[in-house]
């Protein structure tokens, strides 16, 4: 099966590459903006007709778009993760290779939840922020395309490689800087929010099974639970061995002062506060219902998210 993996140097990217990889019934070609890429191609500013030409050439059974820009203003986002979405589809349409697309969306298309809720695939869009609905127009774009084509709605990934920019990998970071200047306390903000994690290896199994099943329209790739944000926080203070005591600042802020994950004292390096609330738009709680990824994918979650966190902090622990 000749595999056309778009975005492979980012985050869920790599690991969807590692998987393919792994497969010797897979011949992957790569296409990014970066030099590594077996094909150099910019989404957001080349042109369908340029990718129908290349499409045509390689002849991929499937292609499978990981691509798109997590932060920025609404045009960058819009033009990353909707107008990318639009070439590809378009190109593939004008293609003669016949594929199967296979788009990488979020959890963040659906907005803020119920809590206590399980959100399912039937669930009415509203996302709360330009990032979602940058991704909820591509996600309708794939819909609309009259393609062989499945979306899969990733929650909150978590595990090797999560972006030290992340809500994860701020904590990390914010713990190691602790341990590093032996501060007995850690003082965290804005953890009360609760979100569905998933590990990204078991994001590479979604997309890897997603390739070769037959399934379209959108399923949701999470692990159903929600995990409170200052739980995790606890979780990676016991892998990480720390024994100060985290000291959580309530609730949320005023405008005078907004909640910092971990700055235990003023210093040049302390990590950056963050908003509140969790920066992607959905509210204080988030939960997939993943039944739908089981029966027709085949697919449940394997990695805890403890696992998760102890790779995030071997990651972390190694710039001690």
């Amino acid at each position: 099966m000749r595999v056309l993996l778009i975005g492979a140097n980012g985050y869920l990217g790599r690991f969807v590459a590692d998987r393919l990889l792994a497969d010797p019934a897979v011949q992957l070609t790569a296409l990014g903006r970066g030099d590594d890429a077996d094909v150099r191609f910019d989404l957001a500013s080349g042109s369908p007709g340029a990718l129908t030409r290349f499409l045509d050439a390689v002849h991929p059974g499937v292609v499978i778009n990981c691509a798109g820009a997590t932060r920025g203003g609404a045009r960058e986002l819009t033009r990353h993760n909707t107008v990318a979405v639009a070439t590809v589809c378009e190109a593939l349409r004008r293609s003669g290779c016949g594929a199967r697309l296979v788009q990488i969306g979020c959890g963040a298309e659906y907005g803020p939840s119920q809590p206590g809720s399980s959100t399912a695939e039937d669930a009415v869009p509203r996302p709360g922020g330009p990032y979602g609905v940058s991704k909820l127009a591509a996600t309708e774009l794939v819909l609309g395309s009259g393609l062989d084509a499945v979306v899969l709605r990733v929650f909150s990934p978590a595990g090797p490689g999560t972006p030290a920019g992340s809500p994860l990998g701020r904590l990390a970071e914010a713990l190691r800087r602790a341990m590093q200047s032996n501060d007995g306390e850690l003082k965290l903000g804005g953890l009360g929010v609760q979100r569905d994690f998933i590990d990204v290896r078991d994001v590479a199994r979604a997309v890897h099974a997603a390739s070769l099943s037959a399934a379209q329209g959108v399923i949701n790739i999470g692990s159903g639970r929600a995990v409170r944000l200052r739980d995790a926080a606890a979780v990676l203070a016991r892998v990480a061995g720390y024994s100060g005591s985290l000291h959580e600042l309530d609730g949320p802020p005023g405008p005078s002062m907004r909640p910092a994950i971990g700055h235990p004292r003023p210093d040049p390096d302390h990590v950056a506060p963050v908003s509140y609330p969790y920066p992607d738009g959905c509210g204080s709680w988030q939960q997939a219902d993943v039944r739908t990824a089981r029966d027709r994918l085949g697919w449940r979650p394997r990695i805890n998210l403890e696992e998760s966190l102890a790779d995030i902090w071997m990651e972390a622990a190694c710039r001690i």
